[in-house]
């Protein structure tokens, strides 16, 4: 009896993608139309301000390729990371656990030599670095090799035991090598328009699953890695992946939609492109919060400000968590309550700080104009 052809991979013609470019001309080249004002614009910012656009976005896409996975990474440690690697000092330096260590470490190497060919030994560095242990919390999983499915086919399952859903199947792991040959020599040689790429390899890849976990956030990298490519740059100003998350609902139905339809993969195709604009657009917050620190400290540059209050406002317009109370400043710097209230009150007196309008239990505190966007991880 022959198999029930469920799935695009089990498709006659698999893996040869169809679309119909008249229908995604226009989102294409506003696409591309961003993209290039984007690059324009950083290019005009002096050297500090770009990298401290780059560290933001670079900590923004690390932390959200991992929420997507339902994993919450430490925001000052990822940040300390990326900076440690890219070689930037940074006030509060942490740090990082092993696990943010080998997300950074594959988000940089796909995006700071996005040029560099792509290689199964690549690909197999990137799986090694993900799962340092050779774990997925308490369970033992292959690392740096193909998915061997010891325990029955890949799935992606929802429901109760018994009244499971199937919403997709990955090709049996025997194939899993071939497919990777064919997916790895398209990733290297095809010539198409390199975001319509970007879009074609994002499906490509999570569709093969090719590993036991991880299959996320390695597709999420090769995508960084081709639109770094389209931005003919290494460095990133916009994240796909915390777009991604925004729109997870969307992304997983038109994923679901799309792996269990024909080749014609149009309408994926069409969401992507959106998805991507909405990123592209999305990064003005990175931009208002950066530009505001830089013109902060030059406003400020003749005032006398010392090293605990300098600690804490840097920390302010970097994205600080909750409010900020005297016992949250005294803790912060390190010092007593009573020098906290001395350091509140004369930042107050200089204008530079104010008590927040919403009473409480607790007086809280912040940095008079700063932007709305400045928690910028959340």
């Amino acid at each position: 009896m022959q198999r029930k052809k469920t799935f695009i991979h089990q498709k006659d013609n698999w893996p040869e993608f169809t679309w119909n470019s008249n229908d995604f001309l226009d989102l294409l080249s506003e696409a591309r139309n961003l993209q290039g004002r984007l690059i324009g614009k950083m290019e005009t910012l002096g050297f500090d301000l770009r990298n401290e656009a780059l560290l933001d976005t670079l900590t923004l896409d690390v932390l959200k390729t991992s929420e997507i996975e339902g994993e919450f990474l430490n925001p000052n440690q990822v940040r300390s990371s990326i900076a440690r690697r890219l070689g930037m000092e940074i006030a509060g330096a942490v740090e990082s656990d092993r696990n943010v260590e080998g997300v950074v470490e594959m988000m940089l190497d796909a995006t700071h030599r996005c040029f560099a060919p792509l290689t199964a030994d690549r690909l197999f560095d990137w799986h090694a670095a993900l799962f340092p242990t050779g774990r997925n919390g308490m369970y033992k999983i292959t690392v740096a090799d193909w998915r061997k499915d010891t325990t029955g086919p890949m799935q992606v399952v929802s429901g109760a035991m018994g009244k499971e859903k199937v919403h997709f199947q990955a090709p049996d792991s025997e194939v899993v090598d071939k497919e990777m040959s064919q997916f790895i020599d398209w990733f290297n040689n095809s010539k198409i328009d390199l975001v319509i790429k970007a879009a074609i390899a994002h499906l490509w890849f999570v569709t093969i699953h090719p590993f036991e976990d991880g299959n996320g956030r390695i597709t999420r990298a090769l995508t960084d890695m081709l639109l770094s490519q389209s931005d003919k740059s290494n460095q990133r100003f916009y994240s796909m992946s915390a777009q991604i998350r925004a729109e997870r609902k969307q992304y997983y139905e038109i994923l679901e939609k799309t792996q269990k339809g024909n080749l014609n993969i149009t309408d994926w195709i069409i969401w992507f492109l959106n998805c991507l604009i909405n990123a592209l657009k999305s990064t003005d917050s990175i931009l208002t919060r950066v530009l505001f620190k830089a013109e902060f400290w030059q406003k400020h540059i003749d005032i006398s400000i010392n090293e605990r209050q300098r600690k804490i406002l840097n920390k302010l317009m970097d994205g600080f968590d909750g409010k900020l109370t005297s016992s949250k400043w005294a803790k912060i710097a390190k010092c007593s309550k009573d020098s906290a209230v001395r350091d509140i009150n004369d930042l107050i007196k200089k204008g530079i700080l104010q008590k927040e309008a919403a009473g409480g239990r607790s007086t809280n505190y912040e940095l008079i104009g700063m932007p709305a966007c400045n928690n910028r991880y959340t």
